[in-house]
C-alpha cells in the first residue's frame, strides 16, 4: 500500500537501522561502521555491515542489503506493508491504514484467532470424558499431564464436524475454516474435521501465534502423522516444533531432531532446548530462525538410512556456518535377536534421561560423523578398498577450512585406512589444490564478464552501459552524501540514464530534497524489489569522496550526458563492452584474427 510519505519519513526517522539490527545481530564497530555475522546466510566471519550514517546494512558476502525496513521484511518473512506495521508497533506509531489494507490485516489476524480457538476447543475437550482416548494414549505414552499442558496438546474427536460444528458457532466462516486448512472439502461440496481421533499438537511460533497443527493417530491407521497445511500464516519450511519454549533455555545448544513427540518426551526429560523440522529437512531459512537463539546446534536425527541422509544434508546447509555442529547418533537396540533403530522418545524411555546425557556430552562433530559414514562404505581389510576410500576421504578433508582441522583428520583417516600419514597428506594436498584451482577458475570467469558480476547474484539486473552506469553510480553516492554539491535544478533528466533503475532512484531522491524531505535509501523500500534494493546497498557501498565531489560530479555529468547523445544518435555501443566482445572473440579463436 502507498503509506502517507510523512508517516513514512517520521517512521524511518523513529527506526534507527543500529537499534533494528542489534536487536537480532550482534555488532561490533570497525571504523564508521558496525559489523557482525550476518542473519541471512551462513557464514563465520562477519561480513554483515550496518551504516549508521547511511541507516543501511549490506553484506559483502550474500550481497543483500537495504534500509531498515527492508531488513525487518527479510528477517521476519514479512511483506511491505506488514514491516511498516511491525516497525511502527516498535515505535509506538499509530498506521494510516487504507480500507484495503484494513481488510488484508484483518483476515491474517482472523485466521490466528481461529487457529487459537481451535487449539483451545482441541485442549478442553482432552480435558473431558470425550478426550478419554487420547488420555489413555498419553499414559501409555508416558506423557505426563503437566507436559501436555505446557506444549498445549488436546484431542480431537471420533467425529466428521465437531470442530466445525464448533467454530462456526463462534462466528467463523466455512470459508475460514477452509483457507486455515482446519476442513478438508469432498467431491460434492461437503466440508468435514480434517483432523479426527487424533493427538493434537498446536505448532505455536517464537511470537506466541498458533500458526498450525501437528498430530498423532491413536490407533494403527494411517497417515500416522499429519500436519497442517500451509497456509497464509503458516510455512513449514519457517517454522521449528518447540522452538517457542527451547528459545528460553539456559542449555549451551539446541537440540534438532525429526518428530514432534520426540520434543515433548525430550522437554519432559530435562532437555528443554530440543526442536524439530515440520515433516520437512532442515531449511536455509530454519538456520536462520536457529541463529537467532543459539551459535551450537546437535543433530540428532533417527540412526536409519533416512536420518543419516538428513543428517549428511543438514551438514551441508551448515557448512561454513557460524554454528558449531555436533551429531548425537543413538544406538541400536537388540530386540529378539535383530538390532532395531530408537528414536529420542525410544531411547530416554529405555536407557533414561542421565544416558541421553552422557550421549549428548560425547556427541561427535560433523566432521567425525561424515569421516564415519565414508568408512562405513568400504571394507578397509581389502587393498581396492582402501585406495578408494583414501580417494573420497581425501575429497572430504581437502573441503575443511582451517589447516590444522585438516591435518588432525588427515592423521585419523591414515590410522583408519592403515597407511602412513605422510602419504594420506599427499592425497589431500593434491585435492586441496585441485580444489582451490577449480576455485580460481570460477573466478576467472568471473572477471572476464564485468556486465555481470557489476549485479547482485541471481539478479536480473544488468547494465547494458558500463561506463556510463559507472558515472551514474557516482552521481547516487555523491547526492547521498552531499546535496549541497549540486545546483537547484536537477543536472540530469531520468531519460539520460542509461540504466532505468539508477534513472528510477536519481528522480526519486532528487524529488525528496526538492520537497526539502531527507535523502535516504530507506525512503525507497516500497518502490523498489528487494534484488533492486540490494543493488542499490551496493552501489552506495562503494567508495567515493567528496573532498573533490564538485569536480567529480562534473565528470560524471559529462559522462552521462556523452553516452546519452550517442544513444540518441544511434551509436550506443559501449566501448568497455565492446574490449570485453573482443577478448571473447580472440580467446575462440586462440588469439589469432
Amino acid at each position: 500500500m502507498a503509506f502517507p510519505q510523512s508517516f513514512m519519513d517520521e517512521l524511518v526517522a523513529r527506526s534507527d537501522i543500529v537499534d533494528v539490527v542489534g536487536s537480532y545481530v550482534q555488532l561490533n564497530r570497525k571504523g564508521s561502521n558496525l559489523f557482525g555475522l550476518c542473519p541471512f546466510h551462513s557464514e563465520k566471519t562477519g561480513s554483515f555491515s550496518v551504516s549508521p550514517d547511511k541507516q543501511i546494512y549490506h553484506c559483502f558476502g550474500c550481497k543483500k542489503g537495504g534500509g531498515v525496513i527492508n531488513f525487518m521484511m527479510e528477517i521476519e518473512n514479512l511483506s511491505f506493508p506488514d514491516a511498516v506495521r511491525a516497525l511502527a508497533k516498535r515505535a509506538g506509531m499509530e498506521v494510516p491504514e487504507e480500507e484495503g489494507d484494513r481488510e488484508a490485516g484483518r483476515r491474517r489476524q482472523r485466521l490466528l484467532d481461529l487457529n487459537r480457538d481451535a487449539a483451545r476447543f482441541y485442549y478442553q475437550l482432552l480435558q473431558q470424558p470425550e478426550g478419554r482416548a487420547v488420555q489413555e494414549y498419553l499414559n501409555r505414552r508416558r506423557i505426563s499431564k503437566a507436559t501436555a499442558v505446557n506444549f498445549g496438546m488436546g484431542a480431537s474427536l471420533d467425529s466428521w464436524d465437531a470442530l466445525l460444528t464448533a467454530m462456526t458457532k463462534k462466528g467463523y466462516t466455512k470459508a475460514e475454516l477452509l483457507t486455515a486448512g482446519l476442513v478438508v472439502q469432498n467431491k460434492n461440496g461437503g466440508l468435514y474435521d480434517k483432523f479426527r481421533n487424533r493427538l493434537m499438537l498446536p505448532v505455536i511460533d517464537t511470537r506466541g501465534d498458533v500458526v498450525a497443527f501437528g498430530s498423532r493417530v491413536l490407533d494403527k491407521s494411517e497417515p500416522k502423522y499429519m500436519n497442517s497445511s500451509e497456509t497464509p500464516v503458516y510455512s513449514k519450511r519457517r517454522v521449528l516444533y518447540g522452538l517457542n519454549l527451547a528459545k528460553k533455555t539456559k542449555r549451551p545448544n539446541i537440540i534438532l531432531c525429526e518428530g514432534n513427540l520426540d520434543i515433548v518426551t525430550l522437554h519432559q526429560a530435562g532437555f528443554d532446548n530440543a526442536v524439530a523440522s515440520m515433516g520437512t529437512a532442515l531449511t536455509v531459512e530454519q538456520t536462520r530462525l536457529l541463529s537467532r537463539f543459539t551459535k551450537e546446534l546437535v543433530l540428532c536425527y533417527d540412526n536409519d538410512n533416512a536420518g543419516k541422509i538428513a543428517t549428511e544434508r543438514a551438514l551441508q546447509i551448515l557448512s561454513d556456518s557460524e554454528f558449531s555442529v555436533k551429531v548425537l547418533q543413538l544406538p541400536r537396540r537388540l530386540v529378539d535377536g535383530e538390532y532395531v533403530k530408537q528414536d529420542p522418545d525410544d531411547y530416554i524411555k529405555n536407557h533414561g534421561a542421565d544416558a541421553f546425557e552422557r550421549l549428548l556430552t560425547g556427541s561427535e562433530n560433523g566432521v567425525e560423523f561424515r569421516m564415519a559414514q565414508v568408512a562405513g562404505k568400504y571394507d578397509l581389510s581389502n587393498d581396492e578398498a582402501r585406495v578408494a576410500y583414501c580417494e573420497e576421504i581425501s575429497h572430504l578433508l581437502a573441503s575443511l577450512p582451517g589447516a590444522v582441522e585438516r591435518e588432525i583428520y588427515t592423521v585419523r583417516a591414515a590410522e583408519a585406512a592403515r597407511i602412513s600419514p605422510d602419504a594420506m597428506k599427499l592425497e589431500v594436498q593434491r585435492a586441496f589444490k585441485r580444489r582451490l584451482a577449480q576455485e580460481k577458475r570460477a573466478e576467472t570467469r568471473k572477471s572476464l564478464n564485468p556486465a555481470r558480476t557489476l549485479q547482485p547474484k541471481e539478479s536480473a539486473l544488468r547494465y547494458e552501459n558500463i561506463r556510463s552506469a559507472r558515472a551514474e553510480e557516482g552521481v547516487l553516492r555523491l547526492l547521498l552524501m552531499d546535496d549541497s554539491l549540486f545546483p537547484p535544478q536537477p543536472p540530469l533528466t531520468q531519460s539520460d540514464f542509461s540504466s532505468p533503475l539508477l534513472g528510477q532512484v536519481f528522480a526519486a531522491l532528487w524529488q525528496a530534497k526538492t520537497e526539502g524531505r531527507r535523502i535516504s535509501l530507506a525512503s525507497l523500500s516500497g518502490s523498489l524489489s528487494p534484488e533492486e534494493m540490494s543493488h542499490i546497498t551496493a552501489v552506495c557501498q562503494q567508495p567515493e569522496s567528496v573532498q573533490n565531489g564538485r569536480q567529480a560530479l562534473a565528470d560524471y555529468i559529462r559522462i552521462i550526458r556523452t553516452e546519452a547523445e550517442k544513444r540518441s544518435n544511434g551509436a550506443d555501443t559501449d566501448p568497455l563492452l565492446a574490449v570485453i566482445e573482443k577478448n571473447k572473440s580472440k580467446k575462440g579463436t586462440g588469439g589469432k584474427q
